[in-house]
């Protein structure tokens, strides 16, 4: 058996039966606003519990947490597609599911497999079941003994929630188990909520937990289990950059990073021409890992080996050509993502005979893979190839490879792109220098003092401050350096600046900080490429600044020429959220 949920049960004893009269596993829960049939699909097995039932023993909490990310696996690939397939670097080929064409054209209807709010709402009924009937005061030994559960299941229901607030705009807020057609009905047409009132909502509920440590279940299949786990700082970051507390996004990201005793530097990793010294730029690669047990990947819910066990995803079979698919991959990069790869510059450093240091910018013409040119991490993680092919063969010759997947899971927090969320935030909060050091230097303390001046280092304060002996030149880099080189070196990736001096400095940061962001956007386009953040990056701008054609134009160019009639449905902002079943 090589089921990763599976192998925990294994090691967990049978959970007392009348906790079976409400299971976690066969519990479903079908939510609209159109109907109470729609709204809730209640079965005996839902209903059939003890009303005084609580989760008392750890083999209950256990089995109940498992049985939460068991429900998340439904929603895991649907969190990925719907960020991925709508936004401007993906399309789908002529191979794909009609349901995955309607994604990428917006013309999802309430039957379209990817448009099921029930698998949103059966993960929060499931964590509100379990916040409800966990027995949290429990004390053994001076320490309350579900308070890790607790704050992972809290966790678990904001990122849900602030997830199904993306897909579908206004949605109810409940946070009580729905267990009656009565208690759904009631909760139809109440307390609907936007993604604002998601976020603040959670954000006080999140607070009183960030210090609370994650549970340890130990390796299961050889796995940190920690990593099923929502990081709550980070998460309580996100909150406050979609809800537009800057301040606190900022301080959250930040103290989730810079944690003593769990430190999170960017790292070197990096993409890389292997013959850059000689001037040759033929031939290049990377040192970056995207798989679970890789320090850059933070959390991400753990998918089934077979489809045998549960919910196998099916990520790979549609990015990538595999025996399953026949070589057919079903999504493939847009032209827009080549041409923001292109528009970088890869400035590379080498010594020089006499032992001086210089640099030199790759060229960008009669390089051996056209994909290389700038930026090198979408040219180092995408691969095209054509094969020959017997003449009546099923198998494509043409395949692609996209090295991008978490092999153990879908990946939710990955560190450099927690990194460009901190940017994010600190470009928002009026701090452009130190969101831009973020792009180029990285932070740590050498590079705050030299690129960030005195005026902003004394306002931003302890939100830009990271211990000297945790973070160095040997652990942090800009995150441009990820794909682009030295960017370090590189004279022509500079902070903006107005072509005259404005009449005062908050003029200058004023117009600074809408041409940061846009930098700070595409960063994250360049980095998080196929990992299905893009549409609501755009999203969260294009919201922000008021402005739908921020979301709009670069998706209706996605392919090189401009789609009018996608655009214009786009400028409707109502048209950016699934239609609810």
């Amino acid at each position: 058996m090589n089921s990763k949920i599976t192998k925990l049960y294994e090691k967990v004893e049978v959970v007392r039966k009348q906790i079976i009269h409400f299971s976690l596993f066969t519990f479903t829960l079908s939510i609209a606003l159109t109907s109470c049939a729609d709204l809730m699909d209640t079965d005996s097995e839902l209903v059939e519990f003890q009303e005084d039932n609580r989760l008392q023993a750890n083999t209950d909490s256990v089995y109940s947490v498992m049985g939460i990310i068991y429900k998340m696996q439904a929603i895991a690939d649907r969190t990925v597609l719907l960020g991925e397939l709508r936004s401007d670097l993906t399309t789908t080929t002529n191979s794909a599911t009609t349901d995955l064409k309607a994604v990428t054209n917006f013309q999802i209807d309430t039957d379209n497999a990817y448009n099921r709010i029930s698998d949103y709402y059966a993960v929060i009924n499931n964590c509100n079941y379990f916040l409800a009937n966990i027995n949290k005061d429990l004390v053994k030994n001076d320490r309350k003994v579900f308070e890790s559960e607790y704050a992972v299941v809290k966790a678990f229901r904001a990122w849900t929630y602030l997830q199904v607030a993306q897909v579908y705009g206004q949605v109810p807020l409940v946070t009580e188990p729905l267990l009656t057609e009565e208690a759904a009905r009631n909760a139809m047409t109440t307390n609907i909520s936007d993604i604002t009132a998601v976020c603040n909502y959670f954000i006080d509920d999140l607070k009183p937990y960030v210090d609370t440590k994650l549970p340890t279940y130990g390796q299961i299949n050889n796995q940190n289990s920690q990593k099923y786990f929502i990081p709550v700082r980070a998460l309580l970051g996100d909150l406050c950059l979609w809800a537009g507390r800057y301040q606190e996004a900022a301080q959250y990201y930040h103290d989730f990073l810079s944690l003593r005793t769990n430190p999170v530097p960017t790292r070197k990793g990096h993409a890389y021409w292997t013959d850059a010294s000689s001037k040759e730029f033929r031939r290049a690669t990377n040192s970056f890992s995207f798989r679970g047990d890789n320090d850059e990947c933070l959390c991400y819910i753990p998918m089934e080996s077979s489809e045998f066990y549960g919910i196998k995803s099916e990520l790979d079979n549609i990015f990538n050509s595999t025996d399953v698919n026949q070589q057919y991959a079903q999504a493939t990069p847009t032209k827009s993502i080549r041409e923001l790869s292109a528009k970088q510059n890869f400035c590379a450093t080498y010594t020089k005979i006499d032992g001086s240091q210089d640099t030199i910018y790759a060229p960008k013409e009669n390089l051996l893979n056209s994909d290389y040119i700038g930026d090198l991490r979408f040219g180092t993680a995408y691969e095209n190839r054509v094969t020959t092919q017997q003449r009546f063969s099923r198998i494509s010759n043409e395949q692609q490879t996209i090295d991008k997947l978490n092999r153990d899971g879908v990946t939710l927090y990955r560190v450099n792109i927690v990194y460009l969320r901190y940017a994010e935030a600190l470009n928002r909060a009026g701090y452009p220098q130190a969101a831009f050091t973020v792009l180029k230097y990285g932070l740590y303390s050498d590079a705050v003092a030299k690129y960030i001046d005195d005026e902003e280092r004394a306002a931003a304060n302890e939100l830009i401050s990271f211990d000297s002996d945790l973070f160095t030149v040997d652990n942090t880099q800009g995150v441009h350096s990820r794909g682009s080189g030295s960017a370090e070196c590189d004279t022509l990736y500079i902070l903006p600046q107005p072509t005259t001096q404005l009449a005062t400095r908050q003029d200058t940061v004023n117009y600074q900080i809408p041409l940061v962001e846009d930098m700070i956007i595409d960063e994250m386009a360049l980095e998080g490429a196929f990992e299905g953040y893009r549409f609501y990056d755009l999203m969260r701008v294009a919201l922000r600044r008021g402005d739908p054609a921020y979301l709009a134009e670069p998706i209706s160019r996605r392919n090189g020429t401009a789609d009018e009639q996608l655009r214009s449905k786009l400028m409707d902002q109502q048209n950016w959220y699934l239609p609810k079943p």
